[in-house]
């Protein structure tokens, strides 16, 4: 496949704002950088406060007739959109392999994944249902599901276009106009859906604003017309936009923040099934281990520790790196200089603890440009070391001994963090138990990574606030008012 990217380069890219196409306002743009070859790859523009609050203006515009337009027409808008999407996927997927670095099939997966979601949340166009509540008997009381009005998407680089284009469904659907800030790392294809988009929502529905650095999330959060922001991303950013949007406002914060995750297996696993969930788990191929969900922590039966480790280990020097065009690479490169030397330091970190690198931690050899690290296996990790504790967000999988099902659970739950857990057992019962006792928002069973359609997912303790994917979503995007309606006369 084609490595060109001068037709990227060449790009006149623009802000999306009340339905047209514009520079920054103060003309401002940044360089983003191909993560495959250390490249210059694009010049897009670094909105400001002022571009965010150009995008509220025409967002607030624009919020009463999308509200006042009937759920199911704006259902067949949706579908419109996931229509658009599906035509422009191979278009929209090289953007990601560029500015991201993951493989050419699954960002083309990502693609899919957000027209699946436009159309998941079209399906769920009658159900913005209050209802009526027998509180007396002699008057009526009933609810409505109202939107917030404007609403703002801040959203990480790992997976682009999947939530630029399949995180705006909700809001949409719930009659909200929304405002998308994506990652200064990988903007390409948030912006160009944004071209591709304008010609189907009315002007100022969506809005798009890219910026380098953190001043244009941060203007998000203080804008006080702004009263409803999702975020995913990291817990030191999510702290920061909880803070800022306290100051400037009461506001309604939901966030998918970070995860150090465990996958516990027990002696009873099937262990070859194991070792390719715990491959799986770890996003190597989707996400470069770049993943908020992936199963980070590897909680192993003593018993079973070394056998399930060279199964492992097999699997994970198997692993291709290589570029992401590439139809034989497994494994991109990491998403820029900052992630790849962050990555680095933790491994270097982790070695001077204790912890020993069974494969992995370098550079493949043969890559001599490009931000790439092989996929990594860490043994001797205790429950003390930072490479236990802190989200590494790269290719690193750390394995960790344990000899009872309660320690197994102590060790699970002993980092800040709850947003995934994965439980390997032939146990029924064990399991059910592990799922009711593990401190994470969403448990898969004998199996990992997988996500699906109408399952709530997000996390509890630093991993965030809400829930989406879901019905749970939709509503998040909603108001309750409560109408009580008194009987003026008797009959």
């Amino acid at each position: 496949m084609d490595h060109d990217t001068s037709a990227i380069s060449a790009h006149p890219w623009r802000l999306l704002i009340g339905g047209d196409l514009v520079p920054a306002a103060r003309g401002g743009r940044y360089t983003t950088h191909d993560p495959s070859t250390e490249r210059p790859l694009a010049h897009v523009p670094d909105g400001d406060a002022e571009d965010v609050d150009r995008a509220y203006r025409a967002a607030a515009a624009a919020a009463p007739g999308w509200r006042a337009t009937a759920p199911r027409a704006r259902a067949r808008t949706v579908r419109e959109l996931a229509r658009v999407l599906r035509a422009n996927a191979e278009e929209l997927a090289r953007l990601d392999v560029h500015d991201l670095g993951s493989p050419y099939p699954m960002m083309l997966l990502d693609v899919e994944r957000a027209a699946d979601s436009l159309d998941l949340f079209a399906d769920w166009a009658l159900q913005l249902t209050g209802e009526v509540i027998p509180a007396s008997a002699e008057h009526l009381h009933y609810t409505l599901r109202e939107p917030y009005g404007v609403v703002a998407r801040i959203l990480p680089f790992n997976h682009p276009v999947m939530f630029a284009a399949g995180k705006i469904a909700a809001p949409l659907m719930a009659g909200n106009t929304v405002l998308v800030k994506p990652a200064h790392q990988t903007p390409l294809s948030a912006l160009r859906t944004g071209e591709l988009f304008a010609d189907v929502l009315p002007p100022g529905v969506l809005n798009v604003v890219s910026g380098a650095g953190p001043a244009t999330g941060a203007a998000i959060s203080a804008h006080p017309g702004i009263r409803r922001i999702a975020f995913i991303g990291s817990e030191s950013v999510g702290r920061a936009i909880q803070a800022d949007a306290a100051r400037a406002a009461v506001k309604h914060v939901t966030m998918e923040l970070g995860g150090k995750n465990a996958m516990v297996v027990f002696p009873d696993a099937d262990l070859e099934a194991a070792a390719d969930g715990a491959v799986r788990g770890m996003n190597f191929t989707a996400s470069t281990g770049q993943s908020c969900g992936s199963t980070s922590r590897l909680l192993v039966h003593r018993d079973i520790a070394a056998d399930l480790t060279d199964r492992l280990r097999a699997r994970m020097t198997a692993l291709r790196v290589g570029h992401p065009l590439d139809p034989d690479t497994d494994v991109g490169p990491l998403v820029s200089a900052d992630q790849y030397r962050k990555v680095l330091d933790h491994l270097d970190r982790a070695r001077r603890d204790g912890a020993t690198t069974l494969c992995g931690g370098t550079r493949p050899p043969g890559l001599d440009a490009g931000h790439f690290i092989a996929p990594t296996l860490l043994t001797g990790v205790r429950p003390d070391m930072d490479a236990a504790n802190q989200e590494i967000f790269g290719p690193v999988l750390s394995v960790l001994p344990f000899g009872t099902e309660d320690e197994a659970i102590r060790l699970a739950n002993s980092v800040d963090y709850g947003l995934t857990a994965s439980v390997w057992t032939n146990d029924l019962t064990c399991a059910h138990r592990l799922a009711v006792a593990l401190e994470a928002g969403f448990v898969w069973v004998n199996g990992a990574s997988q996500h699906f359609p109408g399952v709530p997912y997000g996390g509890v303790k630093a991993s965030g606030l809400g829930r989406e994917e879901s019905l749970d979503e939709l509503l998040g995007f909603t108001q309750t008012k409560a109408v009580t309606v008194f009987n003026a006369a008797p009959c």
